[in-house]
């Protein structure tokens, strides 16, 4: 490839690959897979680092790059001030006053937006390039964390339409709630410290120092304001349009209101909406929309006098701890449970709250028989925030983390680095329950009818204790079943065969090991397309796959290590499931055996398209023109290479001769 067909491909896979982000995290209506946007993206960082071609707005700048050891303090040209927060209706009445006497008019309305519970970000590009990430700090200065704010897809590298010279933005960043609970489930079940709420996740986030690390935390980002070099001062609902014109998400969700009464109606509503939104908010911004008062109403030392945050009350909620329980997950990992008396919480009824892990529990000195408060971390996950009276004298005894395990009597282990405690007897019933249900779930091996309740039966009955027994369950033992028929244990059945027809990738993923989720499962699905070949491999080999770090790797080869994950390994083989990456079942043989190289711009075709339909039709893409070369498919700006096609007498392709070939 000439150094003038790079720079083409380099730009057709950050114009994919852009548009790819805008319409997964602005429009929430994705075109390609992940997968897919991964291989792009790998082959753009090879080009551009091949052929010197990076720029500082190429999706390639989101991966992050070394470590910091520390960050550099930036001063804030505008102060980021923080906003005064008022909680009833009252002071917003007091407020709206103050604002109509140092005006000396009513002529003016007010602009409300969600207060985002996350943590504010300023952003300054030049030239329409991202030069500069900034945390809020003190309001005066902050943090420059640009690298890791390169990594959030919902922040532009390089603004859209016609954007001015200097401009700056600022922001929030956030975790959606479901995102979050995800996140603390895997740090849970990896025997890492969870986070308390999405805001402290994400911040915490923010100012680590590896951009690689802070690229894998799910973080979203939403701007409400924009500022110029010059005196342009469109309205705050101006700002807003402009905003979404440079290419940031907005939150949706602002209001123009002609009165503080309006206000009022706004903030009410919000009240009872809030818990239908997927992300956190716990108030309303209320900002004068007209910029050009801003002058004239200042700044007190701390706050802006042309806006206020009107803050939600706290969901929280006192109750009491009637007792402690302990879970054991599937890899062992042992979850303790506050078991609490019933009580209404952000619409729902709590009863339970994990403590997480032993850690948790003597930090906040938390015992059976307390009184507690209790809220929802993120408004979905039931947390204990405190003991309520901690120095009463009848408290309970402190509470003593068993040294064996609630459900099977082994000794509890804690590993390195690790603040669980874990039973490590993989015949456990709780974790067998766990692995099997993990096995037939959806993204696994999707085993239709065996869910939890039917699960727990077929343990408790001893009908399963591993993966393997599954395929040896007969209709008349699954019959019996409670809630279960003929017609039901026959579906079952017919689920259990047909989850022998999922891809190898999946039997992978499904077999549970530690720190393999479904990504990394399909990564070594392609690099050791056997089972076997997988099972040989050591963490030297396993380490050269892109997507595999050390502790994967160190995962991997313990598994494969044991020898009764060898004896299920090969009754799962014999019971017929897929052990082999299957090659894509080809379209013709057209061309069996030919070797292509593509050049240039197709007219309708991506590269990648293309080369998959050489490859469905027998051939194989290469990417030099060689005298082994059977055919160039060049199209518009083919370079070098067609001409030494045309030198060797090489056949030259184009896309309508290429589609006549296959027969498409």
């Amino acid at each position: 490839m000439t150094q003038g067909e790079a720079a083409i491909r380099v730009e057709e896979l950050r114009n994919l690959l852009n548009r790819a982000n805008e319409a997964y995290y602005q429009d929430a209506a994705p075109f390609i897979s992940d997968r897919e946007f991964d291989e792009s993206l790998k082959e753009l960082e090879q080009l551009e680092n091949q052929f010197n071609l990076a720029t500082v707005d190429s999706p390639t700048q989101r991966v992050g790059g070394e470590p910091s050891k520390e960050f550099a303090s930036v001063v804030h040209p505008v102060p980021m001030l923080s906003l005064d927060n008022t909680y009833n209706e009252d002071e917003l009445n007091d407020f709206d006053a103050r604002v109509q006497k140092i005006l000396g008019h009513s002529d003016y309305n007010y602009l409300t937006e969600l207060k985002f519970d996350g943590a504010s970000i300023r952003l300054r590009y030049e030239n329409g390039n991202l030069v500069l990430g900034a945390t809020r700090g003190d309001g005066t200065k902050g943090d420059d964390i640009t690298r890791n704010v390169k990594t959030i897809r919902d922040i532009p590298l390089k603004l859209k339409g016609n954007y001015p010279e200097v401009v700056e933005v600022r922001g929030e960043a956030y975790m959606e709630r479901a995102a979050f609970a995800r996140l603390n489930k895997k740090r849970e079940e990896d025997g890492l410290d969870v986070f308390m709420n999405p805001r402290n996740s994400t911040a915490g986030s923010l100012k680590m120092q590896d951009p690689v690390a802070v690229a894998q935390r799910p973080i979203r980002f939403f701007a409400f304001d924009i500022l110029f070099e010059n005196n342009f001062e469109p309205t705050q609902k101006e700002k807003t349009e402009l905003i979404k014109s440079f290419g940031f998400p907005l939150s949706g969700y602002t209001e123009i209101c002609d009165n503080i009464s309006k206000v009022h109606d706004v903030i009410k509503n919000w009240d009872e909406l809030r818990h239908s939104l997927p992300y956190d908010t716990d108030g309303v911004v209320i900002k004068i929309n007209q910029t050009s008062f801003r002058e004239q109403l200042g700044n007190t030392s701390k706050f802006p006098r042309w806006a206020i945050a009107f803050k939600f009350e706290a969901e929280q909620a006192t109750t009491t701890l009637n007792d402690i329980t302990l879970q054991v997950g599937r890899l062992g990992s042992i979850t303790p449970v506050a078991e609490l008396d019933p009580v209404l919480l952000a619409g729902t009824t709590v009863k339970r709250a994990s403590l997480h892990n032993e850690d948790e529990i003597r930090r906040k000195d938390i015992r059976i028989g307390d009184t507690v408060l209790v809220e929802k971390a993120g408004e979905i996950i039931p947390q204990i925030v405190a003991v309520v009276d901690p120095d009463n004298e009848s408290r309970g005894k402190e509470f003593i983390f068993p040294d064996r395990c609630p459900e099977c009597n082994t000794p509890l282990v804690k590993f390195d680095g690790e603040v669980a405690w874990r039973c490590v007897n993989t015949v456990c019933p709780p974790q067998v329950r766990s692995r099997i249900e993990h096995f037939s779930s959806r993204d696994a091996l999707d085993i239709e009818g065996l869910g939890e309740s039917v699960v727990d039966q077929l343990v408790s009955a001893k009908l399963i204790n591993t993966y393997a027994d599954i395929y040896e369950l007969q209709r008349d033992q699954i019959a019996e079943l409670d809630r279960m028929a003929e017609k039901s244990a026959q579906n079952l059945i017919d689920g259990i065969e047909s989850s022998k027809q999922q891809p190898y990738e999946r039997v992978l993923y499904a077999l549970g090991i530690r720190f393999v989720g479904k990504t990394v499962a399909k990564d070594l699905a392609k690099a050791f397309p056997t089972m076997q070949s997988l099972m040989n491999a050591n963490e030297e080999e396993l380490l050269s796959v892109d997507s595999i770090g050390p502790k994967i790797a160190e995962s991997v080869v313990s598994f494969f290590s044991e020898p009764h994950n060898h004896e299920l390994i090969e009754r799962l083989q014999l019971h017929g499931l897929q052990f082999e990456k299957k090659q894509a079942q080809l379209s013709s043989n057209v061309l069996e055996g030919k070797k292509i190289v593509l050049t240039g711009t197709l007219p309708t075709l991506g590269r990648k398209e293309a080369s998959e339909l050489i490859e469905k039709h027998g051939g194989k893409t290469a990417s030099s023109v060689s005298k082994n070369t059977d055919y160039v498919l060049a199209g518009e700006s083919a370079g070098s290479k067609l001409q030494k096609a045309k030198d060797l007498g090489i056949s030259i392709l184009d896309e309508k001769t290429f589609l006549e070939l296959i027969g498409e």
